[in-house]
């Protein structure tokens, strides 16, 4: 049962990348960006893997949870996990929002805004899912297996959340401001932590 929650998630290992603020690793042209993008893309990749770090951290723990563990176990994993994810994604949001809108960009402070609320409501689906693993039967192997295939099957609505949060993000990530996030150490750093970025294949 606890696989099915495992089989969830394994699509937000992979689309947290695009979540990082950084859709690519490369930059062509000579002319480097604006200095105030170059400072607002400072503000927004510096905390950056902090932030990633604890989102990456609980989807290992996630995946790697004992599948049929003692309910007790998988039940405080989860729970940490999905308060974690919840942490990461709010603190993603706050940077963003404390970012302000990216200088200079048409319709830079809608994207920016979209993006923030798109995140934030992320960050409140998986403190959701920890409230209800948190209300699960550990007492009854059964109940408890039912529960969780309960929760595999919400977990799967709050994955396709990750479509709008990544169009969101990738809609302000354009241009300059894609050209200015790629050359920040913050969001490189992280972006090489993950093999595969949807959009970082050709830079």
């Amino acid at each position: 049962m606890n696989k099915k929650l495992a089989a969830a998630l394994s699509g937000g290992a992979v689309l947290v990348v695009a979540l990082t603020g950084c859709t690519s690793s490369g930059s062509s042209g000579d002319k480097g960006p604006d200095p105030k993008m170059v400072a607002w893309a400072k503000s927004v990749c510096q905390p950056l893997p902090a932030q990633q770090a604890k989102i990456s951290g609980a989807y290992d723990a996630l995946s790697k949870v004992a599948k049929d563990g003692p309910p007790k176990d998988v039940q405080q994993t989860d729970s940490q996990a999905f308060q974690d994810l919840a942490d990461g994604f709010k603190a993603r949001a706050a940077t963003l929002d404390g970012a302000g809108a990216p200088p200079g960009v048409a319709g830079g402070a809608q994207k920016q805004q979209d993006a923030v609320k798109k995140l934030t409501a992320l960050s409140a689906a998986y403190a959701d899912l920890k409230k209800r693993v948190d209300g699960l039967d550990t007492k009854d192997q059964t109940k408890f297996a039912s529960g969780l295939s309960d929760l595999s099957d919400r977990m799967k609505v709050v994955l396709t959340q990750y479509d709008s949060v990544i169009t969101a993000l990738k809609n302000l990530e354009k241009g300059d401001v894609n050209e200015a996030v790629a050359k920040q150490a913050g969001c490189t750093k992280t972006s090489g932590s993950g093999s595969a970025s949807p959009s970082s294949a050709n830079g």
